[in-house]
């Protein structure tokens, strides 16, 4: 079967089945990030692979940013386990014609965050390639039980944290009409795409709290991430446009696209996840601890209801475009 029929999702699926647990593996593949043992307690590893010309343009990105970026991608997946990142391992394909100055630009980016977050640059590999490829595995640590994607139950509020769509309408707005990428609104947007913050001090007090019954991070779109919710916890999906969470830089630019990048537009790296009723107003003060908004825009149902987008009547939307998939024909 082509990869194109298949899928990139059906492709990870194929490969778990035929990919047995090691000893010390509590969750292997099909989640944010690997779960195992180790003899200080559990470990939570995941990794991204970024490639020039698929993931991201130096026409539009500087290399500060997507050092920044790189990092990012991946803590994003250890917040969405409430985790806690440690080690960073980097692995770089630079064409023979980069200047070493470009490289220093792009280390400074890794560093910018990395610092932040607490987390050592420990090793890596470098090569000469063709156009940049950069390969990057974050380990951590779980002080708390690590949120799957498998304990979601009917009746579940659903939660996204910050606001969604930014970086898709951004990524649009640059392919589409590249000479008016300028303004405020714009720039807000374009820092949105090229320097998403991971959320991991809101992943781990979810998980220290035992708030999200399940959880994982906008990185293909709000409906996609939410769909492998849904099937990974036998559930369906009620999302109410009027509250999904829209910047103001998102109202602006938007225009005829309205909602269409805040539910399928990816690389937001908000963190998605659902929580027990009881639990409103236990969330409503961790939001505060964390300063992130936090929006409630539906509730889990049962699944033969499937992923509904509800309008401001109350009459579900028909939606085309659910999110990225790297295998799908375009």
């Amino acid at each position: 079967m082509k990869l194109s029929c298949l899928g990139e999702f059906g492709l990870i699926q194929k490969i778990a089945r035929a990919t047995p647990n090691g000893r010390g593996v509590r969750l292997g593949i099909g989640d944010d990030a690997a779960w195992v043992a180790s003899n200080s307690g559990s470990c939570l590893i995941t990794a991204d692979l970024l490639l020039e010309g698929i993931h991201f343009d130096l026409r539009w990105t500087t290399l500060f940013a997507l050092g920044h970026k790189t990092v990012a991608v991946n803590l994003s997946d250890i917040a969405a386990m409430g985790g806690i990142a440690s080690y960073l391992i980097l692995s770089l394909g630079f064409p023979a014609d980069f200047q070493s100055e470009d490289v220093d630009e792009f280390y400074r980016g890794i560093r910018s965050l990395s610092v932040k977050s607490g987390v050592a640059l420990v090793g890596g590999d470098i090569s000469a390639a063709e156009s940049l490829v950069i390969s990057a595995c974050v380990v951590g640590y779980a002080p708390y039980r690590p949120v799957t994607r498998t304990g979601a139950k009917v009746g579940n509020d659903i939660y996204i944290t910050g606001t969604v769509g930014d970086s898709g309408l951004a990524l649009k707005l640059l392919k589409s009409k590249p000479s008016q990428a300028a303004g405020k609104a714009m720039a807000y947007l374009l820092s949105r795409h090229t320097k998403p913050m991971p959320r991991l001090a809101t992943g781990a007090l979810l998980a220290r709290g035992r708030l999200a019954t399940a959880m994982i991070d906008v990185s293909d779109g709000l409906l996609q991430d939410l769909g492998h919710i849904c099937q990974a916890s036998g559930v369906g999906a009620v999302i109410w446009e009027e509250t999904l969470p829209l910047s103001r830089a998102y109202r602006a630019l938007a225009g005829n696209d309205g909602i269409r990048y805040a539910l399928s537009g990816g690389e937001d790296y908000e963190l998605l996840f659902c929580a027990r009723r009881r639990d409103r107003s236990r969330i409503k003060k961790m939001q505060k601890r964390a300063q992130v908004p936090i929006t409630r825009i539906g509730r889990c149902a049962p699944p033969t209801e499937g992923i509904r987008v509800l309008d401001l009547t109350g009459v579900p939307r028909v939606i085309r475009m659910k999110g990225h998939d790297h295998f799908k024909l375009k």
